[in-house]
């Protein structure tokens, strides 16, 4: 590693606000100029919060109270002694809502409450972010709206139903791929058309400056506890993490209790999807911008973003959060894609052999791990389990009579 390298990992370690938004060569601010000043206003609000002790004060009651953290870590021994390895779960799957997204999202609810925003524009794919901003939105007494492409709504109809009944204004997107990439399009018109009084809650660990920041570091509650609680369970850290990544806010929350623990691997895992078609974007992506960060996508080489797909909707997404490239790109994480099917056998492995129903985005990570865990007996491994499986039953279903 060269001294710029080892200089780029301590910022990393450190985990301020990356300079001028750049993580690398990668983020930044590709914005709109009628966003450029909002943006700027932004990133100075969230770094003063971030480091208020009133502010922390308040996200950490809400965490307690509201989300139900700390979250458990399980021992899974069914999975540990067919994997031949010693197996963790994290739970987020238990966090109210059902999944890790909540963490960001009453973190960046109570930062639109504190800037004065009149009301919280999201996108969401899988839904689980706009279940969460809902509630979020519901519980700092904001009113929200959310964009969700049409094909995700008919692939995730508990969820619609869900962030209705939490008082949102569900907004259908019915242009362009119809699924999260086109929801994130719609979500930043609707800021672009009222920037001051609206305040846009980004799902995931991508977009412009200070947002891969901000949902970083409120995501990293998930590794800060991982690390805490396995040193007292297991004695030691892990000789793995393992998350799945679509645009990277789970697994960067789980990394960041860990990066630097040069002894603990960090190991991504990306949609392989099925018949060629895939959302692997750090495994196959090249470099571009996409919604307002420079980030490996899948693209052709006319610049235009290609057609993905994952059978789990919160993975189903071009794009990756500025920091994962960069973490690849300085040996300190691997990424690695898995297939539909993969996934699909990762759901039923774990829902019954104990008794935990994953989401099908978490069962790529736990597909993932089963594959370290063969080719490292003994090894110990923890896996960010994000979400539950109850919202995916109808994929899962229509995956086998299909």
């Amino acid at each position: 590693m060269t001294m710029t390298e080892e200089a780029l990992l301590a910022q990393l370690v450190e985990g301020q606000p990356p300079p001028a938004g750049r993580f690398g060569e990668y983020g930044g601010r590709f914005a709109p100029e009628t966003l450029m000043s909002i943006l700027e206003r932004l990133e100075e609000g969230v770094v003063a919060l971030m480091g208020d002790d009133g502010f922390r004060a308040e996200l950490d009651s809400e965490l307690s109270d509201f989300v139900g953290r700390p979250t458990p870590l399980t021992h899974a021994p069914a999975l540990s002694d067919s994997w031949g390895a010693e197996v963790y779960l994290k739970r987020e799957d238990l966090c109210h809502t059902g999944a890790h997204k909540i963490n960001n999202g009453i973190g960046q609810a109570l930062v639109a409450r504190r800037l004065g925003a009149e009301r919280i524009v999201a996108e969401t794919g899988a839904g689980q972010h706009g279940v969460a901003t809902a509630a979020a939105s519901a519980r700092v007494g904001l009113p929200c709206t959310v964009y969700m492409g049409a094909i995700d709504a008919e692939r995730q109809a508990p969820n619609v139903e869900r962030m209705r009944l939490l008082g949102a204004e569900l907004i259908l997107v019915t242009t362009g791929d119809q699924t999260l990439r086109s929801a994130i399009d719609e979500a930043f018109r609707a800021w672009v058309a009222d920037p001051v009084g609206t305040y846009y809650l980004l799902g995931s660990a991508v977009g412009p400056h200070p947002y891969p920041w901000l949902v970083r570091e409120l995501q990293s509650v998930i590794g800060k506890e991982a690390r805490r609680q396995i040193m007292e369970s297991a004695g030691g850290l892990p000789d793995v993490a393992v998350a799945c990544v679509g645009g990277g806010s789970n697994s960067i929350g789980l990394f960041r209790g860990f990066v630097g623990d040069p002894s603990v691997e960090l190991l991504g895992i990306e949609a392989g999807g099925s018949d060629g078609l895939h959302s692997a974007t750090l495994v196959h992506g090249t470099n571009g911008v996409l919604h307002g960060a420079m980030t490996p996508l899948l693209q052709d080489d006319h610049g235009q973003v290609l057609e993905t797909h994952s059978l789990a909707p919160g993975l189903d997404y071009p794009g990756v959060g500025p920091e994962h490239a960069l973490l690849r790109d300085l040996g300190r994480a691997r990424y690695e894609a898995v297939s539909d099917d993969e996934a699909l056998a990762a759901v039923h492995e774990c829902s019954s052999s104990e008794g935990i129903l994953p989401a099908l985005e978490s069962a790529h990570a736990l597909a993932g791990a089963r594959r370290w865990a063969r080719e490292h007996p003994g090894g110990r491994v923890l896996v960010g389990v994000s979400g539950r499986g109850d919202k995916d039953l109808q994929l899962i279903k229509g995956a086998h009579s299909g």
